[in-house]
């Protein structure tokens, strides 16, 4: 008889290839870790020699986010992106945990089980602060790291800000579950989209339609609303952390060198908070993008792009990533 952990796999592997937005040139996968499984969407690569890179989507968001960025690096980096538990198509972890930290940990597992380390380490949002923890932590999986709006605590944050520091709220898992069966998955996903673009004319009929059907499965999963709540309290929670586990602290550990990507328009990060960043990340460069919001490789996917290849070229050779030893994220 299959154990638990077994059957779990095949459930996640099932729901994965079903997931929608599979586009075409992409693959989903399980991958069965003690106490998680976790899908991973996979790009077609043009060729048989290239690095690998790992994409990290942010708060309630998931792989598909990385969708129209590894279908333009397909022909430079070996794609795969992460559905961190509780997200996307992977089911949530034994111990329930959704802290920077942990979703921090299942990167590393998710690396090591894979054999493809050192990556070019992608991260935005949630998943940024997650591969930034990665990075410092682990420097021998990271060859590089890029940061697109990483979530990094502010002195003052944003009033566009406030609703999502709500989801971290006890109880809100209860609210937002009956709220959210008041509204239908296109209304709910116009609304988010608004929130993470710059500009929402932006958004293209079939990222919509996209969202909206992912959105409607998502939610009607048991665990939807308590990955997605429990993860945002985990996030402000960390910003109180202090000493060496510090997001701040963190950041300037890292030895790999790090691009970062900021948008002009975003509603959940500050565009100026890119000047405490490039401090505090020693080997670092920046791209700023003015007319976009929070998920610049949504919006802006050509642009960030040529950032990578740029910053892949400059960087190519560093000895940041020789470093090994490094203690479990």
């Amino acid at each position: 008889m299959p154990s638990t952990e077994e059957r779990q796999a095949t459930a996640a592997l099932a729901a994965a290839e079903a997931w929608p937005g599979v586009r075409a040139g992409e693959t989903m996968r399980s991958v069965s870790l003690p106490g998680m499984t976790l899908a991973v969407r996979r790009r077609a690569a043009t060729r048989d020699d290239l690095e690998p890179a790992l994409f990290v989507h942010g708060l309630g968001g998931s792989s598909r986010n990385w969708s129209a960025l590894m279908e333009r690096l397909a022909g430079d980096v070996e794609c795969e992106a992460v559905d961190l538990p509780g997200f996307g198509a992977s089911p949530p972890p034994d111990h329930r945990q959704y802290t920077p930290a942990a979703h921090a940990r299942a990167v590393v597992r998710c690396l090591e089980e894979s054999g493809r380390a050192p990556v070019h380490l992608v991260g935005n949002s949630l998943g940024a602060a997650a591969a930034t923890r990665v990075a410092a932590l682990r420097p021998d999986l990271v060859r590089t790291l890029t940061l697109i709006s990483p979530a990094l605590p502010e002195v003052r944050p944003q009033r566009t800000v406030l609703p999502t520091a709500m989801l971290a709220a006890p109880g809100m898992a209860s609210l937002l579950r009956r709220l959210g069966s008041d509204q239908p998955p296109q209304q709910r996903s116009r609304s988010v989209l608004r929130l993470i673009y710059g500009d929402p004319s932006r958004i293209t009929p079939e990222e919509f339609s996209g969202a909206a059907a992912e959105l409607e499965r998502r939610q009607s999963l048991p665990w939807f609303y308590e990955s997605l709540t429990l993860s945002a309290r985990g996030l402000v929670n960390s910003y109180t952390l202090s000493g060496q586990h510090a997001p701040w602290r963190l950041a300037e550990r890292v030895l790999a060198p790090t691009l970062l990507v900021y948008g002009g328009r975003d509603r959940l990060v500050r565009f100026r908070m890119v000047d405490r960043a490039a401090a505090a990340f020693r080997d670092s460069r920046v791209l700023a993008l003015p007319e976009a919001g929070h998920v610049a490789m949504m919006e802006f996917p050509d642009l960030v792009a040529d950032a990578f290849r740029e910053f892949r070229a400059a960087t190519a050779g560093s000895k940041a990533t020789e470093n090994a030893g490094g203690r479990d994220a």
